[in-house]
């Protein structure tokens, strides 16, 4: 537990810094708008309209669209990190400012109003010395909500790589390690709790035209905003670098694996965890990410859109060569094992009903429910395997690959879309079906390497011991230590524990 919560500091001020940009950028936004809308009605719908519709798209949902919208943009725009969840929460804090803004000017006594038209005020003499103080309370009440709103919304930037208190939330979800999902809550709730308290000072202060004390809590915030901005303008001359990883147990591990080495070749390593396919190739090619570990059967489906499936070198060598012609890509080699997708079936529920293989899978698949992992059913993969093998299940649920295997061992899934080098295959004794179709394409664990580093000799040295080093026996134990329920151990610990079972 206190290892977890050691990690809250860190992260809780980059996701104060995150949440108070986007809060500042919809105020500048905001309030403007909200007060010229108050005066033409027609306007005041086209915003509050668009404001209530951001609200109905999925936060998640608005941060992955924010990351394809700014790699097509290009030019050096960043695509992955603070830029796209600074947009995101933007546009989710815009609708509670907004609308007690409107609603606040709306509802002020027209007698008000008609008193300072008869002793002469101007336009902006009425709305600076009537309007705005007479509505400040609940625009402070607008604000105050979307606060809180923005901080919540800001632990799911994790998947669009921007650090936050959601690393810890995400990495125990899919580790099953709840100390890190508690630190990350109790954080995340902590850091609401104290800038609201922060604001209803400053609303109370400003109610009561006691000024200061309302400068003063607003001046806290900032300062504690300010100072969570430290790392990005403090210098140093260190050779930083960054590990991505996508959402499951094998990432995390092997990014520690890697940055272990990179450490030791004096980088100074930060990682991007929680990151999706495309989102994790995307941002090595635009160099937003310096490496990570992918797996052959994903580049060759998902990004080179090829069906076929040729020998494991074959697949190595046209994969090398284009992802280095069509993005700056280096391909420094496969680490030895393979993660392949594979079907899996409790143990004696597959003896029972006579499956070994896909095809004898499809006689049976109406009446079996099937569990996939939260990518897979939307993956070419899937619609490859359903040409080979008209499988039609009862039911397809997506789940998070933890949650996947227990819904297997529960009796909420009877087959599952499983990964050949997971440790729980062996641990809860799972039948894998044989492709004898052959549908699924190898899945050999590479790395990938940023442009910038192509020449990099140092960090290229670092990295090949790594190269056909790891046997997916050692893998599956390595990732057995983190998913097992008891003597759980962490992605760190884990990755020692494979440096060391393979030499390193």
């Amino acid at each position: 537990m206190s290892d977890a919560f050691a990690r809250v500091p860190a992260l809780a001020a980059q996701h104060l810094l995150l949440a108070m940009a986007a809060l500042a950028l919809a105020l500048v936004i905001g309030v403007p708008v909200a007060i010229r809308a108050a005066r033409a009605p027609r306007l005041a719908g086209a915003v509050l309209g668009f404001a209530s519709l951001v609200q109905t798209i999925p936060s998640l949902a608005l941060l992955a669209l924010f990351y394809p919208a700014l790699l097509w943009i290009g030019h050096g725009v960043p695509a992955l990190g603070f830029l796209p969840a600074l947009l995101a929460l933007t546009l989710y804090a815009l609708l509670p400012i907004a609308r007690n803004i409107v609603t606040g000017l709306r509802g002020l006594d027209p007698a008000v109003l008609e008193a300072a038209d008869g002793i002469g005020m101007t336009r902006a003499q009425k709305l600076r010395l009537v309007e705005l103080p007479l509505v400040l309370p609940i625009a402070m009440a607008g604000v105050r909500t979307a606060a809180v709103w923005t901080i919540g919304a800001a632990t799911l930037s994790t998947t669009v790589g921007q650090p936050s208190l959601g690393d810890l939330i995400f990495a125990g979800l899919q580790t099953q390690a709840w100390t890190l999902v508690i630190a990350g809550c109790v954080g995340a709730a902590g850091l609401a709790l104290g800038v609201d308290l922060l604001l209803g000072v400053a609303e109370r202060a400003a109610g009561e035209r006691r000024w200061k004390r309302a400068g003063a809590a607003l001046l806290l915030l900032v300062a504690a905003t300010a100072a969570a901005s430290t790392p990005l303008w403090r210098g140093g001359g260190e050779r930083r670098v960054v590990v991505g990883a996508k959402n499951f147990s094998e990432q995390y591990i092997l990014a520690r694996l890697i940055g272990d080495r990179l450490t030791r070749a004096g980088y100074a390593v930060t990682y991007r965890d929680g990151l999706g396919s495309a989102v994790a190739f995307g941002a090595v090619a635009g160099g937003e990410v310096d490496v990570y570990v992918d797996y052959a059967g994903t580049i060759w489906t998902a990004e080179m859109h090829r069906a076929d499936t040729p020998p494991h070198a074959e697949q190595l060598s046209a994969i090398a060569d284009w992802v280095q012609k069509s993005r700056g890509v280096t391909l420094l080699g496969a680490l030895g094992f393979e993660n392949a997708y594979a079907f899996a079936m409790r143990g004696d529920d597959a003896q029972r009903r006579g499956i070994g293989t896909l095809d004898d899978l499809v006689r049976v698949a109406p009446q079996l429910r099937f569990g996939a992992d939260l990518e897979f059913l939307d993956r070419p993969e899937w619609a490859a395997i359903r040409r080979a093998n008209p499988l039609r299940f009862a039911s397809a649920t997506p789940y998070a690959p933890t949650f996947m295997y227990r819904a297997l061992e529960s009796g909420r899934a009877d087959v599952i879309s499983a990964f050949s080098s997971d440790g729980r295959i062996a641990a809860d004794r799972l039948t894998v079906l044989a492709d004898p179709r052959h549908a699924i394409p190898g899945y050999d664990a590479i790395v990938l390497v940023a442009p910038a580093h192509r020449k990099d000799a140092r960090f290229l040295d670092a990295l090949r011991p790594l190269i056909g080093r790891i046997p997916v026996a050692a893998m599956r134990e390595a990732n057995y230590r983190v998913d097992r329920d008891r003597d759980k151990q962490s992605p760190e610990a884990a990755a020692r524990w494979l440096a060391a079972r393979i030499g390193l």
